[in-house]
């Protein structure tokens, strides 16, 4: 479709999403304000305990302490924005900290993404194949592959990043443009777009398309195989240690690239505005939220050690 002459390249857009909400601002402000502490205060514990005590040297907590990080990257690209909006009852953003937010969220999301994929992969060269394990998946290894996930993460950003710039919107008589959203996300942008936008629906598809699927197929196949594996262990209680050591990473692996399919690869007369942002809330605020928690606290060893942190002892080091 055509853009009116009062479309632009960089307005400033409103996001819109919760200035109608029954529910009062300052009590969203506190609710998520509650979840972004808490999560940078798992987090932080989290990479505290993994990178001080000498336990935690095994592949999975490197990779833990990894994800961990992307976490907090992924709540502060999006929560403290929505806190000051909230705050200051003003819900204007201009068009470049829109698109460096949208940029940082996708680098954060995708490379957390690969991540869980890689982890995956952790749990069965661990389980169905333990003997070439720790000579395998070493630190040097695990270096590897957080590298290449933060290299393909910030490629594939920038292409959708630059399929953005040409886009135009159409303004009102202030320049600006409503976004029924909470923060700058790929769907609301291409909605409120006035441009030709089958270029980015396309991308989206065909190459966001295939690096969705990549990591979810090396995910079923992993599983497939620790499945197999768990199923020929001789003993119970071996079967039990292995599969608690999949389940929680199953459960975020189901929540997280559930959302993200629901979000993005529905046609979009199928995906309504509410859905969406239930889903990108889930994500965004709630994955980072829980992951230590799933990932790590239900971990003896993880417990263990923050007992004695909080009750003044010293860890292993």
């Amino acid at each position: 479709m055509g853009c009116a002459p009062n479309a632009s390249h960089s307005p400033v857009f409103l996001l819109l999403v919760f200035s109608g909400a029954e529910v009062p601002p300052i009590v969203l402000f506190v609710l998520f304000l509650a979840i972004y502490l808490t999560t940078m205060m798992g987090n932080v514990t989290l990479v505290l305990l993994i990178s001080r005590d000498s336990r935690f040297q095994s592949p999975m907590y490197y990779l833990l302490r990894g994800l961990s990080v992307i976490d907090m990257g992924l709540s502060t690209a999006i929560l403290p924005q929505l806190l000051a909006h909230l705050v200051t009852h003003d819900p204007a953003i201009p068009a470049a900290r829109c698109l460096a937010q949208f940029f940082f969220f996708y680098v954060f999301g995708v490379t957390d993404t690969l991540v869980i994929s890689v982890m995956a992969l952790d749990r069965y060269m661990a389980i169905c194949d333990p003997l070439h394990y720790h000579s395998m998946m070493n630190r040097q290894c695990c270096a590897r592959l957080l590298a290449l996930c933060w290299v393909v993460s910030v490629v594939h950003t920038m292409l959708h990043v630059g399929l953005l710039l040409p886009l135009s919107w159409p303004a009102d008589a202030e320049g600006n443009v409503r976004l029924l959203h909470f923060f700058c996300d790929h769907r609301p942008l291409l909605r409120a777009s006035c441009s030709d936008i089958h270029p980015n629906e396309l991308a989206i598809f065909l190459e966001g398309g295939f690096l969705m699927m990549g990591p979810c197929a090396l995910i079923v196949l992993s599983y497939v195989h620790i499945g197999a594996t768990i199923l020929r262990l001789p003993s119970a209680a071996g079967r039990r240690r292995a599969v608690s050591t999949c389940g929680s990473h199953l459960t975020m692996v189901g929540f997280f690239y559930g959302t993200i399919i629901w979000v993005y690869f529905q046609p979009p007369s199928q995906n309504s505005q509410d859905q969406d942002m239930v889903a990108s809330v889930m994500y965004t605020s709630i994955t980072p939220l829980a992951n230590p928690f799933v990932y790590s606290l239900r971990n003896k060893d993880v417990k263990s050690a923050l007992h004695r942190l909080l009750r003044g002892g010293r860890v292993a080091s």
